[in-house]
């Protein structure tokens, strides 16, 4: 039985239940949880049942525990035994630490004492009341100087009392943001060991210069590593600044898509958890591009279970999105191994995708050549470029070459007219899958 087949409802209510378990009861949950799809799935009710209204008894609280009258009055009888034994020895031991505690001699302890309720009741105090009044904290604060810590829009931020709608109990956290005063346009990007000054971020309207300044040198063919420096820096600033709005998107979309250009999977990884959490406040964006990118990240590092997950919380319009229905369409043809479907997706590849299957696809093509080397006996070096995605024949060779298989009926001749001889190239394809191939590791995968 497919989850693909289950209602909404019971999808939803499956969730739920995954998500009141604990280690306590998951074992009795889980089972008791299939159990119930089971019997619905038998008797056909999946899409009847009112999942909203079903409940597992393993997941339902557990009345406390009853004592029984006989070992309550055990217990009641034990505790009046002992009472006053208790009273006699407690009275004995407080007197004595009272006598040490609050002897009038010792003035050092009595003023250490007298400190620490004073501090106790100023904490207690500042908790009682509206937060950012004009006290005196006790402690010091990083933030006691206005001028340096403003409000997002460059003015000092105070809590607005006339405001009804403004809770009393939630910090007005852009009291606190840093505002960079800096008017460089370039910045290397240096890890923040200390606390951010301001004189050293640059403010939004500068950040926005600096964007462009950085896509006008990518276009003149600037290096990547100094470009990449910059694009940290860039989103370094931006967080300092608490600066979450279109243009922190388009920065991190930016950047992605020339580390998947160079193949710096590293940095690419890094903008797209960052832009999955941009994307979730809401934020607009290349959702349904980076949604494709997603997919065929997942296809790369053969993650089933996340990408099944992935797939399965998809919305009908990222679904009907060119770029989205590609990806599934490669995830379709390498479930199936329909690599001849497979390889002309990647002939087609919408926006950046091909970028990403380039780090798979050596990976498919063996998978290929393993089931086309089982059905023929000789196969022509020109079918196997054209059937494969090779540019050359001469690059099918070598690719044949560089994984031992290659095995040709007429070695000699030019690679328009080379034959393949498939059985001995069988065995030796199969092992460099499993050596190169089997286990797949992603530079900085999130």
């Amino acid at each position: 039985m497919s989850t693909e087949s289950w209602p909404p409802k019971l999808k939803e209510w499956v969730a739920k239940c995954l998500g009141q378990m604990t280690d306590a009861n998951r074992e009795e949950a889980q089972t008791e949880l299939k159990q119930v799809i089971a019997e619905s799935y038998a008797n056909k009710t999946l899409w009847t049942t009112d999942w909203d209204g079903v409940q597992l008894k393993s997941l339902m609280p557990k009345p406390p525990p009853v004592l029984s009258t006989h070992s309550h009055l055990k217990r009641k009888l034990n505790e009046n035994h002992s009472s006053s034994n208790k009273k006699t020895k407690k009275g004995s031991v407080s007197k004595a630490a009272a006598a040490n505690a609050l002897d009038p001699d010792d003035a050092a302890a009595l003023n250490r004492r007298a400190a620490r309720f004073q501090r106790e009741h100023e904490i207690e105090r500042q908790k009682s009341s509206r937060p950012f009044n004009n006290h005196t904290s006790p402690y010091p604060s990083p933030y006691a100087n206005p001028q340096l810590y403003k409000s997002r829009s460059g003015t000092p931020a105070t809590y607005d009392a006339d405001n009804p709608d403004a809770d009393p109990n939630v910090p007005n956290w852009d009291r606190f943001t840093i505002v960079g005063t800096s008017q460089e346009i370039f910045k290397d990007y240096l890890r923040l060991t200390s606390e951010p000054k301001p004189e050293q971020i640059r403010p939004y309207h500068v950040l926005q210069e600096t964007l462009n300044q950085l896509k006008k040198r990518w276009r003149e063919k600037a290096t990547y590593n100094w470009i990449c420096s910059q694009f940290k820096s860039l989103r370094q600033d931006l967080t300092v600044q608490r600066i979450k709005n279109e243009f922190t998107v388009t920065v991190y979309e930016i950047h992605a898509r020339m580390a998947l250009e160079v193949g710096d999977m590293v940095e690419y990884n890094q903008c797209q958890a960052m832009l999955r959490n941009l994307y979730e406040l809401g934020i607009p964006g290349k959702v349904e591009e980076f949604t494709a990118y997603r997919i065929l990240m997942l296809l790369h590092g053969r993650n089933r279970s996340d990408l099944n997950l992935y797939v399965g919380q998809l919305t009908e319009k990222q679904k009907a999105d060119p770029a989205v229905r590609h990806a599934l369409a490669v995830q379709r043809a390498i479930a199936m191994g329909n690599y001849h479907a497979l390889f002309d997706l990647y002939m087609n590849a919408p926006n950046m995708g091909a970028y990403i299957m380039d780090h798979f696809i050596d990976r498919e093509r063996i998978r290929a050549l393993m089931v086309m080397t089982k059905a023929y006996r000789t196969l022509q070096l020109t079918f196997i470029q054209n059937e494969l995605a090779f540019d050359t024949p001469a690059a099918a060779r070598e690719f044949l070459v560089e994984h031992r298989a290659g095995f040709f009926t007429n070695p000699n001749a030019p690679d328009a007219d080379a034959v393949l001889d498939c059985k001995p190239a069988g065995p030796q394809l199969a092992t460099a899958y499993e050596e190169k191939y089997r286990r797949v590791q992603i530079k900085g995968a999130v």
